[in-house]
């Protein structure tokens, strides 16, 4: 196990390892892994505080919350919760060699300058973005691209390539065609 825990996880080591954790949520829950769920219920839930009717009275939230009643805190939920918690544990157990401590990548700061509100901005930005078409497809980038990918779903592997394609279009669009030299990190 040690030759995997190097500077970083070994790809294979990881994939392994969410491939069993897909096999532990599809026997114990009957689901798939996704994440985006939980923000559209925590979404729900924090309307019906201040206007209940709204969320009885609307489509989208209807399938999470009029009966039959789906429970809130379900497993989702906490593997929502429980993912800082265990990106810090792995971040502690690939031990890197250098400290990684850098809030800017140097990539980033070379096109768009050091400011991290900039970057934390752009990367809110780029979430919420995501998220919001997560939504609008019906499912993550962890519902399509790790369960429906596994399950070999046409629409899961559609959205993993439109992902990865945009990606690419995407990091063209903002660092450009010109090769750039990476700063040692």
């Amino acid at each position: 196990m040690n030759n995997a825990l190097r500077n970083r996880w070994n790809p294979y080591v990881v994939g392994i390892g969410i491939g069993v954790l897909s096999w532990i949520v599809f026997a114990g829950f009957g689901k798939a892994i996704g994440t985006s769920t939980t923000l559209a219920k925590t979404a729900g839930l924090a309307t019906a505080i201040v206007a209940p009717q709204h969320v009885e009275a609307n489509t989208y939230y209807a399938k999470y919350f009029n009966p039959p009643k789906k429970h809130m805190f379900d497993w989702q939920f906490f593997l929502v919760i429980a993912m800082p918690v265990g990106a810090y544990i792995a971040a502690k157990l690939a031990r890197p060699t250098k400290p990684y401590k850098t809030s800017v990548p140097p990539l980033w700061e070379q096109r768009f300058g050091p400011s991290k509100l900039k970057r934390y901005t752009a990367a809110f930005l780029g979430g919420v973005i995501m998220l919001f078409g997560a939504r609008m497809a019906g499912g993550c980038t962890s519902g399509h691209g790790i369960s429906g990918g596994l399950q070999l779903a046409l629409g899961s592997w559609t959205f993993f390539f439109a992902m990865f394609g945009s990606g690419v279009i995407t990091a063209f669009l903002l660092f450009g065609l010109k090769p750039v030299s990476q700063p040692s990190i």
